[in-house]
């Protein structure tokens, strides 16, 4: 870096009288902006006025015997400094600014700082006390190690002011770098967090259309060819031809499934009868192999009651089984003419009196 001295030159001596003496201007350099010339004139320096038009005749120019070019433009200096961290195999970088600005370019000249940084990394390093602000932390811990050199740093340059001879030096603030290493890992961390976030946040977009379109097939195939059609997605007249060919199919289908429901109850409806039929048949011949006296009406109205059905005591409409049976009481046997009391009798088919409980 040259700063603040940007060039040093040495100049021959100027032959001739003295009304004739004139330097040559190629000998002396071009003066860079914001730089102003220092003539070495015996052992002493002397600054070119600023801002006069440079004389290849002014005295100090022609008895100089060197010069020097004096950046004076105030300038922000970055000086470095590695401190140790936790571990062996890690160290931080420390980064301090300062604002350096020349007050006496002829004092520059004189010590010939060519490059500012040398005094002001000496400056940081008698700072003992430094290393112990980030001994005890690991390189990822770097964010609390900033503020820690920090604290530091300001409070080391308001006791010992940072001082270059011939000029002004102030203390702006320190940066702690991570080493590259470090760097690389949280990159590749940062990408891969990123990735995943991306990832989740698709997936959670994904998740939002899938139940609103859950939500919109919940509401009937009407809901979504409407919503279709305001997306210009589906034709006005093609959803409603689907629309009447669904209502024609499902008619059709309902229509199908009541007639089957029809014969489905008609052939139940007969097979009940004609297991009632069945039943009664079975029944009645066997009360009409016995002897004893059954009263046939009464147990058949409770047959059919009990079956679903029920004795119809209409003359002419009985079942044709249950007048096989009743005229089955006036056969013949050996007690007769006692269960029935002959013929014509009013009670027909009853006990007259108790003689009979005896018989």
């Amino acid at each position: 870096m040259n700063y603040p001295v940007v060039a040093e030159h040495v100049l021959g001596a100027v032959q001739g009288n003295w009304w004739s003496r004139r330097r040559r201007r190629d000998d002396v350099p071009e003066l860079p902006p914001g730089a102003v010339y220092v003539f070495r004139v015996g052992g002493n320096y002397r600054q070119f006025p600023e801002g006069m038009v440079f004389d290849p005749s002014h005295a100090d120019v022609l008895d100089a015997s060197s010069v020097s070019l004096v950046d004076v433009r105030a300038r922000l200096v970055e000086v470095e400094r590695t401190v140790p961290s936790v571990s062996e195999a890690d160290n931080f970088t420390i980064r301090a600014s300062f604002t350096c600005q020349v007050t006496d370019p002829t004092v520059i000249a004189r010590q010939g700082i060519v490059d500012v940084t040398v005094p002001l990394r000496a400056y940081l390093a008698g700072d003992s006390e430094l290393p112990r602000s980030s001994a005890g932390y690991r390189v990822e811990e770097v964010n609390v190690v900033r503020r820690e050199v920090t604290r530091r740093l300001t409070a080391y340059s308001a006791i010992v002011t940072p001082r270059v001879a011939g000029m002004s030096v102030e203390f702006v603030g320190a940066e702690v770098q991570v080493s590259e290493d470090l760097r690389t890992w949280e990159q590749t961390l940062r990408d891969e967090r990123r990735s995943q976030e991306l990832i989740r946040g698709q997936r959670d977009f994904e998740t939002q259309d899938a139940q609103r379109i859950a939500e919109l097939l919940s509401q009937g195939s009407d809901y979504a060819d409407a919503f279709g059609i305001v997306r210009d997605r589906i034709d006005v007249a093609q959803a409603a031809a689907r629309i009447h060919q669904t209502a024609h199919e499902e008619s059709a289908r309902s229509e199908r499934a009541a007639d089957g429901d029809r014969a489905h109850a008609h052939a139940l409806e007969t097979a009940q009868a004609q297991m009632r039929r069945e039943v009664v048949l079975t029944l009645l011949r066997q009360m009409g192999s016995t002897d004893d006296f059954i009263d046939y009406h009464q147990v058949l109205d409770q047959v059919l009651r009990d079956m679903g059905g029920q004795l119809d005591p209409g003359p002419g409409r009985a079942d044709p089984a249950v007048r096989a049976v009743e005229s089955g009481r006036g056969r013949s046997g050996p007690n007769a003419s006692r269960r029935t009391g002959g013929p014509g009798h009013p009670q027909d088919g009853f006990i007259k009196d108790e003689d009979d409980l005896l018989d």
